[in-house]
């Protein structure tokens, strides 16, 4: 009760000192006060990194020009996207508070996966209240399946029901989670990595996501990202077990827009050189992410699938044929709508026997499976991960803080 009146008295404020208790056992809306909004009485969360737009010209001519951040226009279309902004950032700072706690609580040499997964899971539903009445996870709670892929698995790996894989003090694990309010997603990742021999690739990673996030802006071509992210992360090399590699970019692994509800949106933001000319437009959010790895630089789909995510409505399917698969499909739909989700999720919620009618689903091509992705087996791989938005007058890294 202490430690919750005090959090009671902290301002919105990058600066405060995130008390808490541990596990959270109180809504996050407890830490902020009402404030006046517009003239309205709302809670503001806080903030992330805020960045100034830069004027660029590229090698081949190509111009990024800045608008004045100050003009009345700017200032006003960035008001009337405060909203959403507040939705993002309360998304943000609940990712904050569970990957303090998962780094404090969660994240030590023989605990199980899946109970990672399910302690961290549970820890963002206290905070949004995600189980409080009907349709609470859509309003707000887990923006898609916990990411714990290890070592030579990039992403898409999250614990299936029964996994007994440990932690272990030499791997690589690759935290990867999401949070969401109103359908807002913020998508966040870390490395974790005790054994000091993965220095270097660590360093490598989170400099060329850093980098990338810096080159971000409006009207800044997404093959220029990719360039700038490729040279910084591959300057590096690393020595692991008196073996020295060249740390080299997951060059079919991408950042995305994120657009409400839908994780992966239209664009894809290439961590290497040669990506698309497509712009950055005003308003759009974007998770700027980075792997490095020791392995080949490429990566495959292997291995038991764990994340799945109904197909938007306009996609051409086949025919449903099993009535057990149509009620699935509903009780998907009733639950996650186009969030991502894994057979733990569905188990969550009572359904039993589903194997058959989750495979013809993804058949149908009502659901999309998303395999993990894995490097060649022996090498080591790591990610970094923000969400940005650009606003009419900056740029703003939401996740940004501890």
């Amino acid at each position: 009760l202490q430690m919750l009146l005090v959090g009671l008295l902290l301002v919105p404020s990058l600066a405060y000192e995130l008390i808490d208790e541990s596990p959270p056992k109180h809504p996050i809306h407890s830490f902020f006060p009402k404030v006046d909004m517009g003239g309205k009485a709302r809670r503001a969360y806080p903030p992330g990194g805020i960045m100034d737009y830069q004027q660029r010209t590229y090698d081949d001519g190509y111009v990024v020009e800045i608008s004045p951040s100050c003009s009345e226009e700017a200032r006003e279309r960035d008001r009337l996207a405060g909203d959403m902004h507040n939705s993002v950032r309360k998304a943000a700072e609940v990712h904050r508070r569970v990957r303090k706690y998962a780094r404090a609580e969660l994240l030590k040499p023989g605990m199980k996966l899946i109970d990672i997964c399910e302690r961290l899971e549970n820890a963002t539903r206290t905070y949004l209240e995600s189980d409080k009445g009907k349709d609470a996870q859509l309003r707000a709670g887990i923006g898609f399946p916990t990411g714990v892929s290890l070592n030579h698995v990039a992403a898409h790996y999250t614990s299936n029901p029964g996994d007994k894989t440990v932690l272990k003090y030499d791997d690589v694990l690759k935290l990867d989670f999401g949070t969401h309010v109103n359908g807002y997603i913020v998508d966040c990742a870390f490395t974790w990595a005790p054994n000091p021999k993965f220095e270097n690739l660590l360093a490598a990673v989170k400099e060329a996501t850093e980098v990338g996030i810096k080159e971000c802006g409006i009207d800044v071509r997404l093959c220029d990202v990719g360039e700038a992210i490729q040279e910084v992360m591959e300057s590096y090399e690393c020595s692991i077990d008196g073996k020295v590699y060249e740390v080299k970019c997951v060059r079919n692994l991408q950042g995305h827009s994120i657009e409400p509800f839908t994780i992966h949106a239209g664009k894809s933001v290439p961590i290497v050189a040669g990506g698309p000319q497509t712009r950055m437009e005003e308003g759009e959010v974007f998770a700027i992410e980075t792997f490095g790895t020791t392995g080949r630089g490429y990566v495959a789909e292997v291995g038991d699938c764990s994340h799945f995510a109904l197909n938007p409505p306009t996609r051409k399917t086949k025919p449903i044929r099993l009535a057990m698969a149509k009620q699935l499909q509903s009780t998907i739909y009733k639950n996650f709508k186009t969030l991502p989700w894994c057979r733990r999720y569905l188990e969550r919620i009572g359904e039993q026997r589903y194997l058959l009618a989750l495979r013809n689903l993804v058949e149908a091509g009502v659901v999309e499976e998303y395999p993990p992705l894995v490097d060649v087996k022996g090498s080591f791989v790591a990610q970094y991960e923000h969400t940005i938005i650009l606003r009419p007058t900056c740029k703003e890294v939401v996740s940004q803080g501890e």
